[in-house]
């Protein structure tokens, strides 16, 4: 994971926000349909509705988020799923608080 793209994924507040919010899905966001809040991830239609901005703009931060790792798309119907990748965050806990 390079460092400078980490940088540019966690330096946009809606991206924090998202983080934020799966990591507590349960309590961010209603019961969903299909897929379980937790086990599968959240929609990303309630992700884009609770961001208040369009489902195209919502992909863009998801793929942002997800390209680094942060969080992980899992696809169950015609949806995809997002939810935190516990490891991957605390891997960039560290690179982040490491000595440069």
């Amino acid at each position: 994971m390079l460092e400078v793209e980490l940088l540019r994924a966690l330096a946009n507040d809606k991206r924090l926000a998202v983080l934020e919010w799966l990591r507590d899905p349960e309590r961010h966001f209603p019961p969903q349909r299909d897929g379980d809040l937790v086990r599968d991830g959240v929609c990303s239609l309630f992700i884009a509705e609770k961001l208040g901005v369009s489902q195209p703009t919502c992909g863009e931060h998801l793929k942002v988020l997800s390209r680094v790792g942060l969080i992980q798309g899992k696809k169950v119907k015609q949806w995809v799923f997002y939810r935190r990748d516990e490891e991957r965050i605390a891997e960039a806990r560290e690179v982040l608080g490491s000595d440069w």
